[in-house]
C-alpha cells in the first residue's frame, strides 16, 4: 500500500507509519474508556445543566412561553442534546419555564430504556400523538398568559402539517430550527472529546476499506466490512457513501449514497466518505483509493487540485475568517478547468449547521454572513470533479476551529492511496 507525497504545507494530520486496526482500536479503548466501556454513555451533569441554561437563554431571546421539540425516525439531534434520549420513533418534548420537563414518545415498547436515559425529564406515552399531548400540556400551563390564551410557542423539527395546523390554532407558533443551530455551532469541551471519540471510530472505518478494499469484492462487501469494525465499540453508521469506477471510462464523480453490487477490479477508483456515529456525534472523512495501480494523469490532477484547495482552505481555518474568504480561497478549482459536486465546507457536531459553502461553480443557497468562532467544528471537503461529472476525487475531513487556527479531528492520514 503506498501513499503520495504529503503536501508542501504540512498541518496537524496524522504523518507517518498508519497503525493496524487492532492496536488504534486499542488506542481508542485507553483513551475513551470511560464511555466504550459504559453500558450507555452520558455527559455529566455539568454539562447537561449548560444545556438546560442554553436553551432556557434561547427561549427568553426569542420571547417564548414553551418550546417543543418534535422529532421522529431516527432523525433530528436537539432531542438528545436536551435530553439524552437518541429519537427513535416520534418523540416530542414539551419545555416550559419553572414546569417539568416532559417528553411523549412512541412506541410503548421504548418507555423503559428512554426513562432510563433522559436526563431530567419525565417519560411519557405519546399515545395517538405525542404532539397532541405536548399541545395539551403547554395550553394548561399557559392559560393565565393573556386574555386570549395565545402563547407563543417555539418548534424544533418538522412536523406534518395537519399537527402544525393543531399548533397554529392554539399558539403563536415561532419556528425555532435556525436559533438552535446557532446553539449548537459551539462545542464544550465534553462535546468535542465525544467529537473525537466518533473522528476516531470513524478512522477505523477508513482504515477497514484500506484493508478490505480489493478485486473481487463487490461494493456492498466494502461497505459490510467497513461497518463491522466498529459495532462492537457502540457506534452506529451514519453515513457510508462510496463509489467505485474505471480510471480509464470513469462514469461516477461523487461517492453514491447506497452501495452497488459492482465489483472492484484492477485499475478502478475508490472515493468514499465515511461518518460513524457514537450516541449523536460523528466524525467524517473523505478520502480517495486506487486498486492496484497508481493513479492515472486524469486522476492524479483532480487530487493535485483538491490538496492545494484543502490545504488553501485550511489555512484560513481561524477564528475572524469570515465564510466568503473559505469559498475565495477555493479558486483555483475553477482556474484549473474543474468543479465540485458537494459543499466545500460546512459547519458538524449537532446537525449540518453553518456555514455550508459551495465553490463559485456550485454555489450554495447563499454565503451567510459570518465569522468563524473557536469551538466550531466544520468538515472541509474539496470534492473535486470533471465538469462533465464523469470522475472526481475525495479528500478532507472533520476539524475544530481552535483560538490560533484548526486541528484535525480525524487522525487518518490525509492524500490518496494505492491498495
Amino acid at each position: 500500500m503506498r501513499r503520495n507525497s504529503p503536501p508542501a504545507v504540512q498541518f496537524l494530520w496524522m504523518e507517518g507509519p498508519m497503525p493496524s486496526m487492532a492496536g488504534f482500536e486499542a488506542e481508542l479503548r485507553t483513551r475513551f474508556g470511560d464511555l466504550l466501556g459504559a453500558n450507555y454513555p452520558r455527559f455529566s451533569h455539568a454539562e447537561m445543566k449548560r444545556r438546560e441554561a442554553a436553551v432556557a437563554d434561547m427561549m427568553v431571546a426569542q420571547g417564548l412561553d414553551a418550546l417543543i421539540v418534535a422529532e421522529s425516525m431516527r432523525a433530528g439531534t436537539a432531542t438528545g442534546w436536551i435530553t439524552g434520549w437518541p429519537v427513535t420513533a416520534e418523540a416530542v418534548t414539551a419545555v416550559v419555564p419553572d414546569a417539568p420537563r416532559r417528553m411523549f414518545i412512541q412506541h410503548y415498547n421504548h418507555l423503559p430504556l428512554a426513562r432510563r436515559l433522559a436526563w431530567n425529564t419525565e417519560v411519557l406515552w405519546g399515545e395517538g400523538s405525542g404532539i397532541a399531548k405536548a399541545a395539551d400540556l403547554i395550553a394548561v400551563a399557559t392559560s393565565d398568559l393573556s386574555i386570549t390564551g395565545r402563547a407563543t410557542v417555539g418548534v424544533i423539527g418538522r412536523i406534518p402539517a395537519g399537527e402544525a395546523e393543531r399548533l397554529s390554532s392554539m399558539f403563536r407558533v415561532v419556528d425555532m430550527n435556525r436559533a438552535y443551530a446557532q446553539v449548537r455551532m459551539i462545542k464544550s469541551d465534553e462535546e468535542v472529546r465525544w467529537l473525537e471519540l466518533a473522528a476516531g471510530l470513524t478512522d477505523l472505518a477508513a482504515m477497514a476499506i484500506t484493508e478490505s478494499a480489493r478485486p473481487g469484492l463487490d461494493e456492498r462487501t466494502v461497505v459490510a466490512l467497513v461497518q463491522n469494525v466498529y459495532l462492537a465499540t457502540g457506534g452506529t453508521n451514519f453515513i457510508h457513501y462510496i463509489d467505485t469506477t474505471s480510471m480509464e471510462a470513469p462514469d461516477v464523480a461523487v461517492p453514491r449514497q447506497f452501495p452497488s453490487g459492482r465489483i472492484l477490479q484492477k485499475g478502478d477508483v475508490l472515493s468514499c466518505e465515511l461518518s460513524v456515529d457514537y450516541w449523536g456525534y460523528t466524525g467524517q472523512i473523505l478520502r480517495t483509493f486506487f486498486i492496484g495501480q497508481e493513479p492515472n494523469p486524469l486522476y492524479r490532477e483532480l487530487h493535485t487540485v483538491a490538496d492545494a484547495a484543502l490545504d488553501a482552505v485550511l489555512t484560513r481555518v481561524k477564528p475572524g475568517t469570515h465564510a466568503r474568504e473559505l469559498v475565495e480561497a477555493s479558486r483555483m478549482i475553477e482556474e484549473a478547468g474543474f468543479t465540485v459536486i458537494d459543499d466545500l465546507v460546512h459547519g458538524y457536531g449537532g446537525g449540518y449547521l453553518p456555514p455550508v459553502l459551495g465553490s463559485a461553480s456550485r454555489p450554495s443557497a447563499g454565503i451567510p454572513d459570518m465569522e468563524l468562532k473557536a469551538g466550531m467544528a466544520l468538515v472541509v471537503q474539496p470534492n473535486v470533479s470533471t465538469r462533465d461529472g464523469t470522475a472526481g476525487v475525495q479528500t478532507g475531513n472533520l476539524v475544530l476551529v481552535t483560538e490560533d487556527g484548526f486541528r484535525s479531528l480525524q487522525q487518518f492520514p490525509r492524500g490518496w492511496r494505492v491498495l
